[in-house]
């Protein structure tokens, strides 16, 4: 059984050591991995390296639950995930340390928290999103382009420009480019 460690490098040089001194006397290799917000396991690339070299029977190992994310839940939600993906971790210390090679009755109650935690935290974005609406607040790039730049989309498309750089020049999306595109051109009467 082989022994792979994980390394949270944070701006506390002192606790990136102190991982280290855990897990290099132990670990057949130690990966470090950059702190981020990241949660899920495929948006991670470092901690998908530390998995790469991983068999059957080989545990990802750990100092604290906190070291796989930027929090306690967060670091829950990670070895949930990395569980269900069939990897089995090794925490060492902490109240949390143990092996987790599967869900148990109290792993299931902390995966209920995380997810009623992301609802709750759902619900807020949204809310706040439609609150901003209702104020009139628009996010995004303009859509809408009034005649005079309708005209000056269609001159530059007719010069041969990219939708690209049109819409780099009016700072409006592509897609607003493209739907002016789509639409009747601008007569010369109507400018």
């Amino acid at each position: 059984m082989a022994l792979i460690g994980l390394v949270r490098v944070t701006g506390d040089a002192r606790d990136v050591e102190r991982q280290h001194e855990v897990l290099n006397p132990i670990c057949a290799c130690v990966f470090e991995e950059e702190s981020s917000r990241r949660r899920r396991i495929e948006n991670r690339p470092q901690l998908l390296a530390a998995l790469e070299p991983l068999r059957t029977g080989d545990r990802l190992i750990v100092r604290r639950i906190r070291d796989l994310a930027q929090s306690m839940v967060d670091g829950w939600e990670v070895l949930i995930d990395l569980i269900e993906h069939g990897v089995a971790v090794r925490v060492l210390e902490g109240s949390d340390a143990g092996d987790y090679d599967e869900l148990t009755d109290i792993r299931e109650l902390v995966r209920d928290i995380t997810e009623i935690r992301r609802s709750i935290l759902s619900d807020r974005i949204k809310r706040g999103l439609h609150e901003a609406c209702e104020g009139g607040a628009v996010g995004g790039r303009p859509r809408v382009a009034d005649r005079a730049t309708r005209a000056a989309i269609f001159n530059q498309r007719d010069q041969g420009q990219t939708l690209r750089a049109i819409a780099q020049s009016f700072g409006v999306s592509i897609g607003t480019v493209h739907n002016v595109l789509k639409a009747e051109k601008p007569t010369e009467a109507s400018s």
